[in-house]
């Protein structure tokens, strides 16, 4: 007898049983009384993706999705977890293991769609050749060589659901060393012309701390005909030349972008600020725009107006500071009720965290992510712990009002940002193809030390 995908609901149902639930509507308090969820609630497809593909035979794109005002679950941060796991240097973070390692890869964007993402980002994360090849990088392997990968990559999970495949530019090099307009594009156009040959579904400029490279980049992105979204790296300061989040938000949407938000160098709560800001901005402009967020899973509030990467524990003891499964939910809620639709994460990020997400919208998005079978709600599973001050914790109560320690008495809640207060156009963010000298190491060493 063939079982249901969600025999470990109930082991007894076989799958024609389930479909006959849910079609007819039937056996759903079960289900919602073991999630906490409405009533009404169905556990669709999206529970096992082989299923899913049986049927969904024509998947919605970006802007269909949206214009629905359904959720879309984003994936979370490539670099730092395959950096963590082995197959990414730290410094340049480039995405070289796309092809070296691709079954890392393939792993990770499968434990992302399990979770609940329903778009798989090409790793492609400064993958352009100016900077594979800075401060003394030297890969055998091109940009376009790592994009094809990456996409192809991208693409056979996608296909193992209900997922797109979004290709994806960032900041570059060659704009920090003022290379003008026409040789930055260029970089970009590059990059495209890949994601045009393997046909993403959409595309992302993410990742930019300078709204003016960012439109570059969507003017540029524009040009294929394929949705656009843009991200800044930005906090509600705005960019590194002071342009504030509003204004940042309309000039990427006059640029072309029909999906604006922000991404990275800050903390949730921080990014949903900045984005409900950009909201702000484009409504009173008279523009429409769809909005996004994918922020860090670390806590910043310390940070200055670069974020994270001033803080004197990135890129390696950044650890203490990560958001539990249970701050997610208190995020994606937050995202939400302020109207994004876009929801997902960066650096920091583990398929644990989008399953909290995708767990906290479960009753919007009308399902649980398949990594759902191995945990229960609000810690339900602890009901089966050998020892019972365990088993007490599997309520909701303890742990959305847990305030976790962090096991070292002798460090200090807050930092104190390294920021030199330089950006684009200073003569210390000039970049350079030979590695970094021990002459130019000792004078920066010495510099922190006067600082």
């Amino acid at each position: 007898m063939k079982h249901s995908p969600w025999n470990w609901i109930n082991p007894e149902l076989t799958e024609l049983q389930t479909t006959t639930l849910l079609k007819y509507k039937a056996g759903e308090e079960q289900l919602s009384a073991l999630f906490g969820l409405k009533k009404g609630f169905t556990v669709t497809k999206c529970c096992n993706r082989n299923w899913e593909k049986e049927m969904a035979p024509g998947k919605k794109g970006i802007l269909e999705r949206l214009n629905a005002g359904e959720v879309v679950i984003g994936d979370g941060g490539f670099v730092f977890a395959l950096e963590k796991r082995g197959y990414v240097k730290a410094g340049p973070w480039t995405p070289e293991s796309a092809v070296t390692h691709p079954e890392a890869v393939r792993q990770l964007h499968r434990e992302f769609l399990r979770a609940g993402a329903n778009v798989m980002q090409t790793f492609t994360f400064y993958a352009s050749d100016d900077k594979l090849e800075n401060r003394g990088q030297n890969l055998k392997l091109t940009g376009v060589q790592i994009n094809e990968a990456a996409c192809d990559l991208a693409r056979e999970v996608a296909n193992e659901g209900d997922a797109l495949v979004a290709g994806g530019v960032c900041q570059t090099p060659s704009y920090l060393s003022c290379k003008s307009e026409t040789e930055v594009k260029a970089i970009f156009k590059k990059q495209l012309d890949v994601f045009l040959k393997k046909n993403v579904d959409f595309l992302i400029a993410e990742y930019f701390e300078h709204v003016e490279e960012a439109e570059w980049a969507v003017k540029v992105l524009k040009t294929s005909g394929k949705p656009v979204a843009a991200c800044m790296c930005i906090g509600p300061d705005g960019d590194m030349h002071g342009i504030s989040p509003g204004e940042c938000a309309v000039r990427l949407v006059k640029a072309g972008a029909q999906i604006v938000g922000v991404n990275c160098h800050f903390d949730p709560m921080t990014c949903v600020k900045a984005v409900k800001m950009m909201k702000e901005g484009v409504e009173k402009a008279g523009l429409k725009a769809h909005y996004m967020v994918q922020p860090l899973a670390y806590h910043t509030p310390d940070c200055s107006c670069q974020g994270f990467i001033d803080l004197p524990e990135f890129p390696f003891g950044l650890e203490p500071r990560i958001l539990t499964r249970w701050d997610m939910h208190k995020y994606a809620r937050e995202a939400f009720n302020a109207g994004i639709r876009f929801i997902g994460g960066c650096c920091g990020f583990e398929p644990y965290h989008i399953r909290a997400v995708a767990e906290e919208l479960a009753t919007e998005r009308g399902c649980l992510p398949a990594a759902s079978e191995k945990h229960g709600n609000w810690g339900a599973g602890l009901e089966m712990h050998t020892k019972p001050w365990v088993r007490a914790r599997a309520r909701r109560d303890y742990w959305e009002t847990l305030k976790p320690a962090s096991g070292r008495p002798l460090c200090p809640s807050l930092s104190l940002p390294d920021g030199w207060g330089v950006t684009k156009g200073h003569t210390d963010l000039l970049q350079q193809k030979e590695a970094t000298s021990k002459d130019q190491l000792k004078q920066l060493f010495d510099r922190t030390k006067n600082q």
